[in-house]
């Protein structure tokens, strides 16, 4: 355990002298360089701004028009017979939308059911398992100008599902 501490103590710095002895031997400008990244960035950050801002209003509307609730309690029968506890469904259709928002989730039913309950395991997996799949689309697509998704969306919400199904079957078999 020492020794890991001792490794990431010394990582960054070392991974920084690296670049830069680099860019000496290689005669790069490592600093202009660096302050041109630096540019692009902030440009980069702008222009993600108007996309970023329209999925949180997205979010706090589906959430606070009790939009979501109505939907788990319409599905809410169907899950208990097939062993799907209700009270994940929210984080299940959060996640693909916001990172964060999911992390939120996790961390208020891992409060309210404890961390080694069933609820609280499946809510762990599920938040490795799947990904931010229509923020990513949203952000990453709109920066680049990528307006035509093609198969991007079918086949990350695809991947989203049979990670959600997959955390489900796992967290049964091993946590039951």
């Amino acid at each position: 355990m020492e020794l890991v501490t001792i490794v990431s103590a010394w990582l960054v710095p070392c991974f920084i002298l690296i670049v830069l002895a680099t860019a000496i031997i290689k005669k790069v400008p490592a600093y202009e360089v660096f302050v041109e990244g630096g540019k692009e960035g902030v440009k980069m950050a702008f222009s993600l701004l108007p996309f970023l801002v329209g999925m949180i209003v997205a979010i706090a509307i589906l959430r606070s028009s009790g939009a979501l609730e109505a939907f788990i309690d319409l599905l809410a029968p169907i899950l208990t017979a097939i062993g799907v506890p209700p009270d994940i469904i929210p984080l299940a259709l959060v996640r693909p939308i916001s990172g964060t928002a999911a992390l939120g989730m996790t961390t208020e039913l891992i409060h309210t059911h404890g961390p080694d309950s069933f609820i609280g395991r499946l809510a762990s997996v599920m938040q490795g398992s799947t990904d931010t799949t229509l923020y990513i689309l949203t952000i990453y697509f709109g920066a680049i100008g990528i307006k035509k998704m093609r198969y991007a969306l079918k086949v990350g919400l695809l991947a989203d599902l049979i990670g959600i199904i997959a955390s489900v079957i796992i967290v049964s078999i091993l946590f039951g």
